[in-house]
This record gives C-alpha cells, sequence and structure tokens, in this order.
C-alpha cells in the first residue's frame, strides 16, 4: 500500500476518473445526498490517493482553510472497503503532509458525526454542536499537529 499526492493537473484521466467514481458511489449513491460533489476547490486541493496494485483503497482531498493559513483542511475522506483501516492510513499520511509539506500546524474536517470516532482515534476532537450538511449530520473537529 502507499498513499500518494497529487494535484488536479498531476492525474491521468483514468485516476481522476476512478476517484470522481468513487465518491460518486458513495457520497451521492450510497448516502443517497444529491450535492455537487465535484467543485471549485477540487482545483486547488492535493488529493491523497492510497492505491495497492492499481486499486484504490482510500481517498481524501487536503487544502489550506480559508482565512487559517496554518490550518490544512481535509475532505471526502473516502474508503473503497471499509473496516480494513484504509482511512486511517490515508488519514495518517494526510496529517504528515499536512505538517511536512504545507508547514500547517492545525487540521480542521467536518465529519459525518457516524464517523467522528474514526477521527477522534487520530487525535481530532470535536469543537462544533452536529449540524446539517446536505441532509446528513456533521460535526466540525480540529487538532493540533
Amino acid at each position: 500500500m502507499k498513499t500518494s499526492f497529487f494535484r488536479l493537473h498531476e492525474m491521468t484521466p483514468e485516476k481522476l476518473l476512478d476517484i470522481l467514481k468513487l465518491r460518486q458511489d458513495v457520497f451521492i449513491v450510497e448516502q443517497e445526498c444529491i450535492y455537487p460533489d465535484i467543485d471549485d476547490t477540487d482545483r486547488h486541493a492535493v488529493h491523497a490517493v492510497l492505491e495497492e496494485d492499481g486499486q484504490i483503497l482510500a481517498y481524501l482531498r487536503i487544502f489550506h482553510r480559508s482565512g487559517e493559513e496554518n490550518t490544512a483542511q481535509i475532505g471526502r475522506v473516502i474508503s473503497a472497503v471499509r473496516r480494513k483501516g484504509y482511512g486511517s492510513e490515508i488519514l495518517k499520511a494526510a496529517l504528515g503532509y499536512a505538517k511536512d509539506i504545507m508547514h500547517c500546524s492545525e487540521a480542521y474536517l467536518e465529519a459525518q458525526c457516524y464517523a467522528s470516532g474514526l477521527y477522534e482515534k487520530q487525535g481530532f476532537h470535536i469543537v462544533s454542536e452536529p449540524f446539517l450538511e446536505d441532509g446528513i449530520p456533521h460535526v466540525r473537529m480540529r487538532r493540533h499537529l
């Protein structure tokens, strides 16, 4: 298994298609949530992909949080197969990237409430009351790097 980091222009069309299909299959189809998954953030985010033998196991995107240059925002965290540790694996790699490459001192994300335990295991703390995002309960979470 290896996590690689890409800017949009560095990805092959095939890799981008695989990522977008995975995001669509889970966030839109499986969760029955119609929302604009592809957005302008994809243009400037760094896309992290955990792969093995050419198969995407997990994905997330990371970028500087607007108005907080020392904070990395993480989003679209997804595993192709659940309960295998892939989400934790890619999250650890992204936190290292945020600290070492982006020179951030803090990480921020908005987690679906059911998944907040995954992030708490990685040192994140809930910093908000639950709120609805596209009809799904979320919480804001932060951690120091």
